[in-house]
């Protein structure tokens, strides 16, 4: 499967076969997303699009579930959980917080960085490093710790 869209549509296809309804909806959702983001950019989704699209969904789904647990529908919540770890299946594999503070403490040293006043160079260095495999919260929340230490 060369696309992102083209693995989802198997897995839309696999999830009908086997029955699995709450897989089929979610994974049918996503591909409505990653459509949208094709025809918002005019080509192709790249795999950095697609897991851009996959971190949104995941996001609102925990947003969503959050909202049902404040309001009582535990069942709400949990249907949307199941529903980010469904997503969650589709990223890359996740650069641990170990290998991100490392890789942050290597560039602080070699570059000589101190202070808040270095956290956008911190930032947009090691998530141009890790690419899709780290996300923001997490480098900044890592920066923050090692700059202020």
């Amino acid at each position: 499967m060369s696309t992102p869209q083209e693995r989802v549509e198997h897995d839309v296809r696999a999830a009908m076969k086997s029955g699995d309804k709450e897989r089929l909806g979610t994974l049918r959702m996503l591909l409505s997303e990653v459509k949208n983001e094709r025809i918002r950019r005019g080509g192709e989704v790249d795999e950095a699009g697609f897991v851009a699209v996959v971190r949104k969904g995941i996001k609102q789904r925990h947003e969503s579930a959050e909202q049902f647990r404040r309001g009582g529908r535990e069942d709400a919540a949990a249907r949307e959980e199941r529903e980010a770890e469904l997503l969650g299946e589709y990223l890359p594999r996740q650069a641990s917080e170990d290998e991100v503070r490392a890789a942050v403490r290597e560039l602080i040293a070699a570059e000589g960085l101190s202070g808040p006043a270095a956290m956008g160079r911190v930032m947009k260095e090691t998530l141009a490093r890790f690419g899709s495999r780290a996300d923001g919260a997490t480098v900044s929340r890592i920066a923050r710790e090692v700059l202020t230490s």
